[in-house]
């Protein structure tokens, strides 16, 4: 259950509309989810969270953008965030990740969070050599 309800006509903003047109025209598509839909209750925050994701997420960088969307879905399920993680493994799939890519994903994903709480619990000290600040 949402916590804000999304404006009934929200492109009647410019600055909403603004940031819907920058939507479709980066993914080719005139679907804006709801993600943008909920947020253009305060354009402010639109316009900042768009900037961000465009940034990192369709802008050439050294990860292509199969691996950004895996690790999106690998940070998301790890934060709990059921709309992330349907979202980007959707985004994921559309960029060629496929049915065993996904399931190493999951393992990997699986296996990092049982060691990760099993090494929070027991407060194991970081061997320097893997500390950047360590003198070799």
């Amino acid at each position: 259950m949402a916590t804000v309800r999304p404006p009934q006509d929200p492109e009647q903003d410019p600055r909403v509309k603004a940031v819907f047109d920058d939507i479709r025209a980066t993914r080719g598509t005139d679907f804006i989810n709801n993600v943008w839909r909920y947020l253009a209750f305060d354009p402010a925050l639109l316009e900042s969270v768009w900037a961000d994701i465009k940034a990192v997420m369709a802008t050439p960088s050294a990860l292509d953008p199969k691996t950004k969307e895996m690790v999106y879905v690998a940070v998301s399920i790890a934060n709990g965030c059921d709309y992330c993680t349907h979202s980007h493994t959707a985004a994921a799939r559309a960029k060629g990740m496929t049915e065993a890519e996904h399931a190493d994903l999951l393992r990997v994903i699986g296996t990092a969070s049982r060691l990760n709480a099993l090494l929070n619990g027991l407060h194991i000290p970081v061997d320097a050599a893997f500390d950047a600040d360590a003198a070799p």
